[in-house]
């Protein structure tokens, strides 16, 4: 892992309306400046963090892709999130003070390291902050009872189009396409984050291009009909 103690201003990122809470006073927003000293980059393939490692801070993703996975007792990897740019990834390290997965990166990436001492004693200090942190919390566990939903109720077309909706919305959300994408994950990932077994992640794949609903060329997905996705993660209600 490439470390670098490099100053980072998040009164000056483009993605502190993403991972930090709006409406900070100037003397706030100096004060996480203070705290967020470092960055670390970290190449495909090498972790940020491991399971059973101890937790010190959470990290905010500047660029780049990670998966987050936990190895099952008989040792399969079980993908259990992707995590993008203006992303938090480490919460599962609060409760035991250790982290309970594996973070990956799937592309070069860096983060913001937030050390969560401070982070805690800054949110006692600042209510936006700390309502901020709830924030991040909830939306993990809402994420979290989202995809629980998705393994236990959705047919596979289900799953797959719920997975491709979710990613590009939340790419939309920092400033890429509406309809194209590019996955950096591969498809046994996605099978492995889906409940799906890799035949049939790719023969899902096949039958949305044979329906005329996306277009895929290797790792690149064009969403050729976005309200067939939809329907397929909510079909209309039948009198």
């Amino acid at each position: 892992m490439d470390i670098q103690s490099i100053k980072v201003a998040c009164s000056g990122c483009n993605l502190r309306e993403l991972c930090l809470p709006m409406g900070l006073k100037p003397q706030e927003l100096e004060h996480l400046d203070q705290i967020i000293s470092n960055r670390r980059r970290i190449k495909r393939g090498a972790s940020l963090f491991s399971a059973g490692e101890a937790f010190t801070a959470l990290y905010a993703v500047r660029s780049g892709f990670f998966k987050t996975c936990i190895t099952s007792a008989d040792g399969r990897d079980q993908v259990t999130g992707f995590q993008m740019m203006g992303e938090i990834i480490g919460m599962d390290g609060i409760v035991h003070d250790q982290h309970a997965c594996d973070a990956i990166a799937l592309e070069d990436a860096e983060v913001c390291v937030l050390p969560f001492d401070r982070i805690e004693q800054l949110s006692r200090e600042f209510s936006a902050l700390q309502h901020h942190v709830h924030k991040i919390m909830s939306r993990e566990i809402v994420r979290d009872q989202g995809v629980m939903l998705l393994l236990g109720t959705m047919r596979a077309e289900e799953r797959l189009a719920a997975f491709l909706l979710n990613l590009v919305q939340r790419l939309h959300a920092r400033g890429f396409s509406q309809s194209e994408l590019v996955l950096r994950m591969t498809r046994e990932e996605i099978g492995s984050y889906l409940g799906m077994k890799l035949e049939t992640v790719s023969r899902t794949f096949s039958r949305f291009m044979e329906d005329g609903i996306i277009d895929v060329r290797q790792r690149y997905v064009l969403i050729k009909d976005t309200q067939a996705l939809e329907r397929l993660v909510n079909p209309p209600m039948r009198n």
